[in-house]
């Protein structure tokens, strides 16, 4: 996850860090990427019943009932449990969330146990009763997808009037004073839709929207051919960062990030550097204390069926069950060799990915997207966008 209006603009010094030190349960939200000890930020998959039939689902979703979710019992250990570990925040996530019927206890039983609580969803299923539900329960975000302007966005959801519906439940939040903000996959589906999503955000007075790199897994996985190629992103990621500069500027600023390609950190940083120094040291430093990729370190998820895996894309490989051990257990063990090599990684990346400058702010990248591309799990992220000039030098 990397924070353009944070990086780019400014809105965040590496002195802030030191104001609240940088123990994740005693950061404001958003300085949590920037946590020293690291304590995983945990997406629970709570249902994989979805009404919607996207794209890129990386669950394969579907609107039927699905065997074996966790209980509400069973969900209630999980976050205590969550809570005792130190977890800074449980990110309620499908499927659609909003279908399990025990949600709104699962995040009062959050809440009660002082962990704060966001939820994915795709804002079909919110009205205005359901957003001032959030409210009272302290929800601290609501993160919806729109992958595109109305007529892109419905094409890429598989239902006619899901933007309006999503459209609908962002600005039943706007007006219960829940905070939040919007989820963008970029892909050439959609990529044009990027400017009119920033004039949204003003339109709508949305304060965040995060833009998330494809990654190949579950039906995204046929969606490669569809990915962006190094050209393309460096142009998409250039718009991102001169749309989230020209709102600063405006006095209209916005939360902007960019998730899933660790190599937008070490591109904002030299474009940067041939801007401004003072921003760029501003933004190494954070980028450091950022550390890149978090897979297995600083992000963990647990499927609807109570199996713990490195992140939600990584479904094919699980460390445990949540219904046998505690994910505290679980997450700490390093026995896995799996779990010990994502913890400590440097030493197994292969091909340019061993070599890179960027390596100590970037970790590697996305270990599951060089996987499914390559078969090798060490192998170079084909994501990764940076020129073999660029990532040769002093270690950043």
């Amino acid at each position: 996850m990397i924070g353009i209006s944070k990086l780019y603009c400014g809105a965040v010094e590496a002195s802030d860090l030191l104001r609240y030190g940088r123990k994740a349960r005693d950061l404001p939200s958003h300085l949590l990427q920037f946590s020293q000890d690291k304590k995983p930020i945990l997406v629970w998959n709570c249902t994989r019943r979805c009404n919607l039939a996207c794209v890129h689902c990386y669950s394969q979703s579907a609107d039927r009932h699905y065997d074996n979710e966790l209980t509400t019992d069973e969900g209630r250990a999980l976050l205590d449990d969550l809570a005792q570990f130190g977890v800074p925040v449980v990110l309620f996530s499908g499927g659609e969330p909003l279908l399990r019927e025990d949600l709104t206890t699962l995040i009062d039983h959050a809440r009660k146990r002082n962990l704060r609580a966001v939820i994915s969803t795709n804002g079909t299923r919110i009205d205005q009763a359901k957003a001032d539900e959030f409210a009272e329960l302290g929800l601290s975000y609501v993160g919806i997808s729109l992958d595109g302007m109305e007529a892109t966005n419905d094409r890429f959801r598989g239902l006619a009037g899901a933007y309006a519906q999503a459209l609908a439940g962002i600005r039943a939040c706007r007006k219960a004073g829940v905070k939040v903000g919007l989820r963008f996959t970029i892909n050439r589906r959609n990529v044009a839709d990027v400017e009119d999503i920033f004039r949204l955000l003003v339109d709508e007075d949305i304060p965040r929207v995060c833009f998330y790199h494809l990654v190949y897994a579950g039906r995204a996985s046929r969606l490669r051919d569809e990915d962006l190629d190094r050209d393309e992103t460096r142009r998409v990621v250039d718009l991102i960062i001169d749309q989230t500069s020209q709102l600063h500027r405006q006095g209209l600023p916005k939360e902007v990030l960019t998730v899933d390609n660790h190599a937008d950190g070490p591109y904002l940083y030299l474009r940067l550097a041939a801007e401004d120094e003072h921003r760029a040291e501003n933004a190494r430093q954070l980028l450091k204390m950022n550390g890149g990729n978090s897979s297995g370190i600083g992000i963990g998820c647990v499927s609807w069926d109570g199996q713990v895996h490195a992140d939600q894309f990584w479904r094919h490989y699980t460390f445990g069950n949540v219904r046998r051990r505690r994910f505290s257990e679980i997450w700490q063990d390093s026995s896995d060799p799996l779990m010990a090599r994502l913890k400590d990684r440097k030493g197994f990346l292969e091909g340019r990915c061993a070599r890179c400058r960027f390596l100590t702010v970037c970790n590697g990248n996305f270990r599951v997207r060089a996987e499914a591309a390559t078969g090798n799990l060490w192998a170079p992220d084909p994501a990764c966008y940076l020129s073999d000039e660029e990532i040769t030098g002093p270690a950043l």
